[in-house]
């Protein structure tokens, strides 16, 4: 099955209608990771044969929850989900933020190729990090602990807005830290994750401010 077909059977899946242009932009961004992955080790999935089931399905099977009109991608590092989200959201107003320069020198470099005009990149530490609005979503995938990604990331959440921490299998000592954080932090909605190509287990831990 060419990268097409199963991008194409892996969208179906998820139930995500998607234009070509969208679909062809979804796979150079692919593409283009793999290109740069092979000096600068930007993901550490090295099998080009998983790129469409590992960054941008699974990037997508969040999609559903994603309602803001702002998101930041924290430590976005190859991209995911912030580009994938981009691409098929061009109305979404995507944030990436990673300490790691070689990192965001190529998310610079993807936004100017994919002509993403709804995508910035920023280079800092999240915690040290002040942008000029605080944001409506912050997502993250593998970035931290659940606890840790709060409490790093609570200074850049607008009033309302939530968290979005992908996440393996279901992580229940995590959750049950963020009692510990103080704040009112809560787990509001856990959702598991059918990603096509992806045998492990997968869930979207949605957090809000009580």
């Amino acid at each position: 099955m060419s990268r097409e077909q199963q991008l194409a059977a892996g969208l179906q899946a998820l139930g995500i209608d998607l234009p070509a242009a969208a679909q062809e932009r979804l796979l150079a961004y692919a593409a283009f990771l793999e290109k740069w992955n092979r000096t600068y080790s930007l993901t550490a999935l090295r099998d080009p044969a998983l790129a469409v089931s590992h960054h941008l399905l699974d990037s997508l099977a969040i999609l559903p929850y994603v309602t803001a009109a702002n998101l930041l991608d924290v430590g976005s590092g190859g991209g995911q989900p912030g580009i994938p989200l981009a691409i098929v959201r061009p109305e979404l107003a995507v944030t990436l933020v990673d300490s790691n320069g070689k990192k965001t020198a190529f998310l610079q470099q993807a936004a100017i190729e994919l002509g993403l005009k709804n995508v910035q990149v920023v280079t800092a530490r999240v915690e040290a990090f002040r942008p000029p609005a605080p944001f409506a979503a912050i997502t993250s995938r593998a970035f931290a602990e659940l606890a840790d990604f709060v409490a790093l990331t609570r200074h850049l959440l607008a009033p309302g807005g939530e968290w979005l921490a992908m996440k393996g299998v279901r992580p229940e000592a995590e959750m049950n830290k963020l009692r510990d954080l103080p704040g009112r932090a809560t787990v509001a909605e856990v959702h598991r994750l059918a990603v096509p190509g992806v045998d492990g287990e997968r869930h979207l831990v949605v957090i809000r401010e009580r």
